[in-house]
């Protein structure tokens, strides 16, 4: 009886064990799944993070030569990865998200992008018109995304370009952020070691003055001594960014372009005795330069092995890398920096942001892709296909560093241009002002004839816009 009674009790007793172990080997499947969603989601689980993008669809726009599937690089023939190489990662970060990117070429991006703006046909845009942008209330702020998110800095990002891309929206009383730094950017001096060589003139200094550049290109325009061709000293667009090389050069002896953000108050210093002195030096410039700058032309040999221009002003970093190995110039190509101010300070501030669309239904979807975007991953994708990052870890990638003689003062111009971005670049005032200097460099009007009829005409277009 008594063995019966232990049989009973023994039995009962193995079944709440049973019963017991069975629980708490549930709470440990639960718990590794809840504490490992990211890495579940990584590998498109259902998983927390995956059921709440489940069903969204991020439409991304981008300006440029992207494209979908994989492509042959037409300079150095090697291929590079289609835009479905960030399509698959972001979706495989995000389970349940669903990516589409809208391409369009830079021609006209002003006009198609405020269209798909107001009619809310993207939820991310790059966005190199941010400030006329932001200030029509068309675009997201994002400094409550940076707060809430523990995870994100904008510390990763090259000195400057944050506030660079700081811009005014409709209600602002100071520059807000409205994007992230997205594609680098920035301009400087390229200079052919090899003709320096055959003239006998020291190369450039890495900060070079007006003065400077003046002498040495003199010195190198007329018929090479070692191989007998005409050379030119120095080479630049006479045409759409000679507003950029007139206003580096008044930077160059502390002028600047006139003052404010808000088109209110704006005022322009065309005119000032900095701004005519750089229209000088570049009239002189001309002088050694080969005939149809105005015309971008005479300078069809350079970044070959048969160059014939010495100094090349204004230059931006697109394809530097790919050009110079795959003409195999790299032991002649160098860099020296743009002119800058007593502050350090000098230079286009360029590339692009990215934003999130104030129309957005996706915005928390379309914040991660603006993490991912400027993620380690997305920016090395980038520069495989010619964009430039604007990531401070970027220095301490190999395929960066092994080129650290030409990208180095690459990232140096990026962190130590004018700032902010000279906003009105992007309306009438820099067409007004371009097209003064042509007619400077074409003989029609003298430096100062031309920059007053430049500062009255976009006075009055501030005036009346």
């Amino acid at each position: 009886m008594k063995k019966g009674l232990f049989n009973k009790h023994a039995f009962i007793l193995s079944g709440l064990l049973l019963l017991l172990i069975a629980v708490l080997v549930a709470c440990s499947n639960s718990s590794d799944t809840s504490s490992s969603g990211q890495d579940s989601g990584s590998d498109g689980g259902e998983t927390a993070e995956g059921s709440k993008w489940d069903g969204k669809t991020l439409k991304v726009q981008l300006i440029g030569d992207f494209s979908m599937e994989d492509s042959t690089d037409p300079i150095t023939g090697e291929k590079t990865p289609g835009l479905d190489t960030l399509k698959e990662e972001f979706e495989k970060q995000h389970p349940g998200a669903t990516v589409e990117f809208i391409l369009m070429p830079w021609e006209g991006y002003t006009e198609k992008t405020q269209a798909m703006l107001t009619s809310g046909e993207a939820d991310v845009y790059q966005m190199p018109g941010i400030a006329d942008f932001a200030a029509q209330g068309l675009l997201e702020p994002l400094q409550p995304y940076i707060e809430e998110d523990s995870e994100f800095s904008t510390d990763i990002f090259i000195d400057q370009q944050v506030e660079g891309w700081k811009a005014l929206g409709p209600d602002s009383d100071e520059l807000e952020i409205y994007g992230l730094p997205f594609f680098g950017d920035a301009r400087f001096i390229t200079y052919d070691k090899k003709l320096f060589d055959d003239w006998g003139v020291e190369y450039l200094s890495d900060h070079p003055t007006m003065e400077e550049i003046k002498e040495k290109a003199e010195k190198m325009t007329g018929t090479n001594p070692v191989t007998g061709e005409q050379n030119y000293g120095v080479w630049f667009r006479g045409d759409w960014s000679s507003a950029f090389t007139l206003l580096n050069a008044a930077e160059g002896i502390n002028g600047k372009w006139g003052t404010g953000f808000a088109w209110d108050e704006v005022e322009f210093e065309f005119n000032s005795p900095e701004m005519v002195e750089g229209l000088n030096w570049m009239l002189d410039m001309q002088e050694f330069a080969p005939e149809g700058i105005v015309s971008n032309q005479g300078n069809e040999k350079w970044m070959t092995k048969d160059n014939n221009i010495a100094i090349m002003l204004n230059t931006g970093p697109a394809n530097l890398v790919q050009q110079t190995y795959a003409q195999g110039l790299e032991d002649r190509i160098a860099i020296a920096q743009e002119f800058k101010n007593d502050e350090g300070k000098g230079g286009l501030f360029a590339g692009s942001p990215i934003t999130i669309g104030k129309a957005s239904e996706n915005k928390d979807l379309a914040w991660e892709w603006l993490k991912f975007a400027t993620s380690d991953f997305a920016q090395k994708y980038f520069y495989e296909t010619g964009a430039f990052p604007s990531i401070k870890s970027a220095l301490e990638w190999e395929s960066v560093k092994e080129y650290e003689h030409l990208l180095g003062p690459v990232f140096e111009a990026m962190s130590t241009p004018y700032m902010p971005r000279y906003h009105w670049a992007a309306a009438q005032p820099r067409f007004i002002l371009t097209s003064e200097i042509e007619a400077a460099l074409t003989g029609k009007r003298n430096a100062q004839e031309a920059l007053d009829k430049a500062q009255k005409e976009s006075t009055e277009w501030l005036e009346n816009r």
